[in-house]
């Protein structure tokens, strides 16, 4: 971060001028300039301490007042103090791995800035894997502490097997009795921080230490540790800022679990650089409560998020009338007219166009307006990453007036790669790649990277390290793309993934799903047929819509036979192909089979990061998969 060059300056500093925010153009590019010279992660925090103690940076649900409260950048910097000296106590030495097993939450931070200020490396735990993924990720990364909110949590874990290396665990949560579970000391937060007052504190990190390891999700076998510096991540913040604007005032809402370095480099890392509101969900299944309560300005999201809302919303709307469903659609056309001017993007002119300065108002108030609510009303600049987001989807919010704009990454470049600028949002791309970042297309159009953020290597696999970059030093991603003149980029599927059938048609499967479940009948949706005469779709009903759909059909919702019914097949095959009518015909299915239970990361058909365990689900449907290649002709 320190090692930029003047010229890397005054593109930082010119994204900023672009904003066109007058009234707080200035004190954004100071904070910006702020973040440019910094070396190491714990400045993020400490470099507001002496220019605005005062300012309020996160924001919790207090279980104890049963109300929300608020955190200054003073008040974060003193329990950061008692935590860091705490972990001075423990006898542990630079670059030992800590980990973390907690939820979003302000504890979460005090660890990390506590033990990245002792110059250790934390190793963040997804807070609703299965105890045996945790256990492996302990043995694998050599963990000497595990901080986590639950003793049965631990209790998990621990019964799991051996944990060779593991010497203590801090519960934060309850109120546990300090006790030894084997080699194990296990005590309560209060009494580790207690341990720690009057030690001496260590030298702190170096912008080449590890900033933290970061395992993979493991679609396929175990994850793999991803090494990420200091430098890199700093360099990643920094290279987000030169694409992305927030204000000064934003208000964050941290939901996506902090063990994903989408949400660590941006929620934590970028909002806390700039001294922003983070407030922190209560759990997911509140998060359309939170999102009214907290107001969010922005937020970081995956697909799946937009997608359930938006299934809810055309749920809804069919039981409308006529007219409210037509206000709807006129809303949704006029703004997303409004977007595509404002963006740069063609719209076909229809007739219709000449009303919109006239109705905008209107319909922006009385109709868009609603939708937003649902979001807090606010909505200032969502980000949305992990996977694509289907067009149907991404045409109907921005057509009300919610920004969301589609970025692109992975765990190994810290993650960002690319994103869609402000006043340059293209939705069927995912964006330009970030000042410091070089991309390009190598052997079968594969995109790959090279750049500061890209991480040191594989956690002691070197071997899995080498194969990951070309010999001339480029990270290799795994995934197809398209490189425009003007800098977007537009993912076309993953390698390994994409589908071939028997005939040669190649077939992007992320891409056949994303307009699947466009139509919020389908509430998941998987494509199959390699090496297969055609493709075929396993989908999952939405709960919701299901039974009316089956009733309408003059079938039993709740019978297992239902699901196998020639009719009920019939009618979701001709829905799978309406919404899959832009497809070429080799790519839209002939064949479908209706999934009975949702694939969750609870059953193991999904990984902590909600993408889809495709071998796991492959499997465990193999049957139902060869039927599909045996009574296609059932289904015409």
């Amino acid at each position: 971060m320190g090692n930029l060059s003047e010229n890397e300056k005054k593109v930082i500093a010119g994204a900023w001028a672009m904003t066109n925010k007058t009234a707080t153009k200035d004190t954004i590019k100071e904070r910006i300039a702020e973040l440019s010279v910094l070396r190491t992660l714990p400045e993020l925090l400490t470099h507001h301490a002496d220019r605005r103690p005062d300012t309020p940076i996160y924001k919790y649900y207090d279980n104890l007042t049963k109300d929300w409260a608020v955190l200054t950048v003073r008040e974060v910097i003193e329990k950061v103090e008692a935590w860091k000296h705490a972990f001075a106590a423990m006898g542990l030495i630079r670059g030992d791995r800590v980990a973390m097993l907690l939820p979003n939450c302000v504890d979460a931070i005090l660890f990390d800035q506590a033990a990245l200020a002792c110059a250790l490396v934390p190793v963040p735990l997804h807070a609703i894997d299965t105890p045996g993924s945790s256990a492996f990720i302990l043995n694998d990364s050599g963990a000497r502490v595990l901080f986590t909110n639950r003793l049965l949590k631990w209790k998990g874990i621990r019964s799991t097997g051996d944990l060779p290396t593991l010497e203590h665990v801090i519960i934060t949560d309850e109120g546990t009795e300090p006790y030894t579970d084997g080699n194990v000391h296990v005590t309560n937060i209060d009494a580790w921080l207690a341990d720690g007052v009057g030690s001496k504190l260590p030298d702190g990190p170096t912008p080449e230490d590890l900033a933290a390891i970061v395992y993979t999700s493991g679609t396929t076998g175990n994850p793999k540790g991803v090494m990420l510096t200091h430098r890199a991540i700093l360099a990643n913040v920094t290279g987000v800022l030169t694409v992305i604007w927030p204000e000064i005032d934003e208000t964050w809402l941290s939901f996506l679990p902090l063990s994903h370095t989408f949400e660590r480099t941006t929620t934590y890392y970028v909002a806390l650089g700039l001294g922003n509101l983070v407030a922190f969900n209560r759990n997911i299944g509140l998060i359309q409560d939170d999102m009214r309560l907290i107001r969010p300005t922005v937020m970081m999201s995956v697909p799946r998020i937009y997608e359930k809302i938006y299934a809810k919303v055309q749920d809804r709307l069919t039981l409308k009338s006529p007219a409210v469903r037509f206000l709807m659609r006129w809303a949704v056309n006029v703004g997303y007219r409004k977007f595509c001017r404002a963006n740069g993007l063609p719209s076909p002119f229809t007739v219709s166009e000449l009303l919109d300065p006239f109705v905008f108002s209107f319909l922006d108030k009385f109709v868009a307006q609603t939708v937003r609510n649902i979001f807090g009303g606010r909505p200032h600049l969502f980000i949305a990453g992990g996977a694509a987001l289907s067009p149907a989807v991404a045409r109907f919010f921005l057509g009300l007036g919610i920004d969301i704009h589609q970025g692109y990454g992975m765990t190994e470049t810290s993650p960002i790669i690319s994103v869609n600028p402000c006043g340059k949002n293209h939705p069927a791309t995912v964006g330009v790649a970030l000042k410091n970042i070089q991309v390009r297309l190598g052997e079968n159009d594969e995109l790959q990277v090279k750049g500061p953020s890209v991480m040191k290597g594989y956690w002691k696999k070197p071997k899995e390290t080498a194969a990951m970059f070309t010999e001339d030093g480029w990270l290799k991603t795994g995934d197809q793309a398209d490189i425009y003149e003007d800098g977007d980029i537009r993912l076309k599927g993953r390698i390994k993934e994409i589908i071939v059938t028997s005939t040669g048609e190649k077939v992007p499967p992320a891409d056949l799903e994303n307009a699947i479940q466009a139509d919020s009948l389908f509430s998941q949706s998987m494509a199959v047929g390699d090496n297969r005469p055609y493709v075929s779709a396993l989908v999952v009903m939405n709960p919701e819509l299901w039974p009316r759909f089956a009733e309408s059909l003059g079938l039993d919702p709740k019978d297992p036979a239902t699901l196998l019914n020639r009719d009920l097949r019939n009618a979701v095959l001709r829905r799978i192909k309406a919404a899959t009518a832009n497809f070429p015909n080799y790519g839209i299915p002939r064949s479908v089979r209706i999934i009975p239970e949702a694939w969750t990361i609870e059953n193991g058909m999904l990984t902590p990061t909600l993408k889809l365990k495709r071998r796991v689900i492959y499997a465990k449907y193999a049957d139902e998969i060869e039927s599909l290649y045996g009574d296609v002709r059932s289904q015409r």
